[in-house]
């Protein structure tokens, strides 16, 4: 998408231009809240959103004054729009005034804007260059800076903890109420869809990760709602049988993926080849290649005086650790020091069957020709090495490193 091909902003919402972005807000039973939501929203975009923007309020079968309250927003203010519902459930709401919209970028956030509304830019400026096919508001991010109790703040780190094991996500906040796509990305991801409720979010952000989407993550400052009616242990175990039932259709393979990576131009590079694999395979041959000549290096420079299997040994570990290191950041691209001493723990335990491999090898040389020679020694560990290296990638892939 090309800004160039975006109709020029007019200053407000006029219905009369093409809505660029369409920033929806799913209600339910907010009279009190939603006239200075959507006012401050649209006197935010009027003032620095560069393209002509739409509100959808859309409404969840609220029993309150909240329809008749849209419906006077979308009278006084040009650009603001009302999409009633008679069932209840944000995700469902999301889905139809998404499905609804013909605005090229789709955004949501909750009502009561806990979000600073100067991220927003931010927030949708990726998808409206197309570097990006979505994008969500972090406040685990590094540069985000969050106000909310300890219990909140426990709970969500808990929820995101859980979904990077089970699910292997790789974005870092699943539940900010502040996220955005394109609209040519929803079309195909949010009628695979099925939750309606609080889970909708993480199911399309785990949708679009395996379908090889490029998620952007914005920090984001941001102030809990201490009067949020949301109820905590029924969200947190329909979001625990959301996760189950992914997890049981990604392993069963009942989502198309294969077909959405193709959609979408994700698809493997090498026919057969997984989706990531070949680049992978490059940096950690390469990464391969330097452990193995630092293997041989040491093990003839200790070999000398520790003998074949202390030295083996030695040169192994050190190697190994390195080895670790080198793959966490470079092959698998992996930041910080979130899991670090897991990997590297991970990492001597592939140590260990590499050495055990390497010290077969010797043991079966030193049986079969006693009298070898030091040249067949390191033929036989550099064939060794060159399996152990195979069993390493492998296993750093779907095990060590497999979330990235």
């Amino acid at each position: 998408m090309s800004t160039e091909t975006l109709p020029r902003a007019t200053g407000t919402g006029d219905r009369a231009s093409a809505a660029v972005l369409d920033v929806v807000i799913p209600v339910y039973n907010e009279e009190a809240d939603l006239a200075p939501c959507v006012r401050r929203l649209h006197r935010h975009l009027s003032e620095s959103f560069p393209y002509p923007f739409r509100i959808t309020v859309a409404d969840n079968a609220s029993t309150d004054a909240t329809p008749a309250v849209a419906t006077a927003l979308s009278i006084e203010l040009p650009g603001v729009e009302v999409l009633r519902l008679a069932e209840k459930g944000r995700g469902r709401a999301l889905k139809r005034a998404w499905s609804a919209s013909d605005a090229p970028v789709l955004a949501y956030m909750d009502v009561d804007l806990s979000t600073d509304l100067n991220a927003l830019l931010p927030l949708v400026a990726p998808l409206l260059s197309g570097h990006s096919d979505l994008s969500i508001g972090s406040r685990l991010a590094r540069g985000s800076r969050v106000v909310r109790g300890p219990k909140r703040e426990f709970i969500s780190r808990s929820y995101n903890r859980v979904l990077r094991t089970a699910l292997s996500a790789r974005f870092s906040d699943a539940q900010c109420g502040f996220k955005a796509i394109r609209r040519d990305v929803a079309e195909q991801l949010l009628p695979l869809v099925e939750d309606t409720g609080w889970f909708f979010d993480t199911e399309l952000l785990v949708l679009a990760q395996r379908a090889g989407l490029r998620i952007h993550e914005v920090p984001v400052d941001w102030i809990d709602d201490p009067d949020s009616r949301v109820d905590i242990v029924a969200t947190a175990l329909a979001d625990l049988r959301g996760i189950a039932r992914l997890g049981r259709a990604l392993f069963t393979g009942k989502l198309p993926l294969a077909a959405l990576r193709s959609r979408f131009g994700r698809a493997p590079l090498v026919e057969g080849v997984p989706a990531g694999m070949l680049p992978q395979l490059l940096r950690f041959g390469g990464i391969g290649i330097l452990s193995t000549i630092a293997f041989l290096g040491l093990y003839a420079l200790l070999r000398p005086a520790a003998g074949a299997q202390a030295a083996n040994f030695v040169a192994l570990l050190t190697t190994a650790i390195a080895n670790t290191a080198l793959n966490r950041r470079l092959t698998f691209a992996i930041r910080g020091t979130e899991g670090a001493v897991r990997h590297q723990v991970q990492g001597l335990i592939l140590f260990a069957l590499g050495w055990a491999l390497n010290a077969a090898a010797l043991a079966s040389l030193n049986v079969a020709a006693p009298s070898h020679t030091h040249l067949a020694e390191l033929s036989v560990l550099l064939l060794a090495n060159a399996v152990t290296t195979l069993l390493r990638f492998v296993l750093m892939r779907v095990w060590v490193f497999r979330r990235a």
